[in-house]
Formats: structure tokens, sequence, C-alpha cells
């Protein structure tokens, strides 16, 4: 069992709260939560593991909060969401086996791509476009979950890149389509780690009831404005996580 102090608890349900209302809007909270474990004294694995445990409650929370509004069908999205649970949990059983020194060198310049997409594009809005959505289900979706079950931060941006690019989306309906996906990869990867016997349950659990206040919060306010918040918000959590996984190389 894990002793926390206060100030570590205080720490950690701060960081969980941030960390959902930003994932709710644009993906990248665990930018904040992951960072935050590792400073509490965890081993990479573990931190990872426990950050999937307190985050599938905030994309729980978004995704329901979105379907409720109307903005997605949560049963439309049965098969993908399948792919991206079976491809987190594939992710994860790799994770801490292999190494991530070209991951994390090429990360960085993706999500500086990311933020230069959402920053520079003209025209994007909460309007669809053409639709459809094979390719995220083929290719895209297993391809992230796997990352995010493999190291997590970043897996929001990657899946609303997916859907505003290859299925066409306004920049609202990726973000809400976006986190049933995410909740998805987080069971994954949350379940393999589960058997492995990783996660600390009791700071994940702490951690997740903020993180659903958090959610809440951020998906209102997505909802409410749209891509006028979500948008800026892309540009910033990409550029800061590239900025993050830089700083730690060197």
């Amino acid at each position: 069992m894990w002793d926390l102090s206060v100030e570590v608890v205080v720490f950690l349900v701060a960081a969980a709260f941030l960390g959902g209302f930003i994932d709710a809007i644009a993906g990248g909270g665990g930018l904040i939560t992951l960072p935050a474990l590792l400073i509490g004294g965890m081993d990479p694995v573990t931190a990872l593991s426990t950050n999937k445990a307190q985050g599938v409650f905030g994309s729980a929370t978004a995704a329901i909060s979105y379907a409720r509004a109307g903005h997605v069908d949560l049963r439309k999205q049965g098969r993908a969401a399948l792919v991206a649970l079976l491809a987190g949990g594939a992710g994860a059983m790799v994770a801490g086996r292999i190494p991530t020194g070209l991951l994390e060198m090429i990360l960085p310049v993706v999500l500086i791509a990311i933020a230069l997409f959402f920053a520079l594009k003209p025209g994007l809005s909460d309007a669809d476009r053409v639709r459809s959505a094979s390719p995220l289900a083929v290719f895209f979706v297993p391809l992230v979950a796997c990352y995010d079950g493999l190291i997590g931060p970043g897996a929001g941006s990657f899946y609303m890149l997916g859907f505003v690019m290859l299925a066409g989306f306004g920049i609202l309906k990726a973000t809400a389509h976006t986190k049933l996906l995410n909740f998805s990869s987080n069971l994954g990867s949350l379940l393999v780690f589960a058997v492995i016997g990783t996660p600390l349950w009791s700071v994940g659990l702490v951690m997740g009831a903020a993180a659903v206040v958090g959610a809440r919060m951020g998906s209102r306010l997505a909802m409410r404005i749209g891509a006028r918040v979500i948008r800026p918000l892309l540009v910033v959590t990409s550029t800061a996580m590239a900025l993050r996984l830089i700083w730690q190389m060197f």
C-alpha cells in the first residue's frame, strides 16, 4: 500500500481534476497526470497503469456527457470501440518490454505537426464535411489505441486528428467521438495491467473521482463554446506535450 501524505493527495487530486478538464476538451490530460504520478515517486510502469485507472473515469464521464447532449451515438461506435479495447490491451502487454527511445524521438515531431495543422489549416469549425469512418476502424484506431496502452499521453489528440482528417467531422463532433475510443483503449490497457498487478488502486480511485468532476466541467465548456475553445487548446496541449518530450530527452 502506497503511503499518501496530505500534500501528495492534494497534488494528485489537483492534477487529476485539471487533466480530466483538459482531456474532455482537447485530449492530452495524460500530459498532466502521468508526470504527477512520476513525481509522486512511482516507477514508470506503475505510474502508467495507475494513470489508466484514473483515466477511465474521466474519459467515461466525457463520453457520457457528449452522448447525453446528442453530439454522438455511442452505440454506432461499438465496432471501433472494440478495436480500441483490444489494441489498448495489446499495447499494455508490451509496455516496459520494448525500447521506446525511437518513439520518444518521433512523437515530438508528430505532436508539433498536429499543433500546426489545427493552428494553420483554414476552414476548421464545428461544421461536418463528408464522412467516411472506415479508415479509422481499419488502421487509425488500432494504431492510436496501441500507443495509448503503451505510453498514453497524446492519444486523445491523435484520435481527434483522425476524426477531422479521415472522417470529416467538425471539431466539436470529433471531440465527442474521440472520448469513447479513449475510454476503450484506457480500459483495455487497464484490464491487462490489473492482471499484471501494477496499478495502485487507492491512488487511481482518488484521482478518478477528481477526473470525473474535471471531465464534466470540460465537456460542458466545449459544448457551449465549441471550436473556439477546442482548437486553441489542441494547439497548446500538442505543443506542450512535444516540448515536454524534448525536455525529457535532453
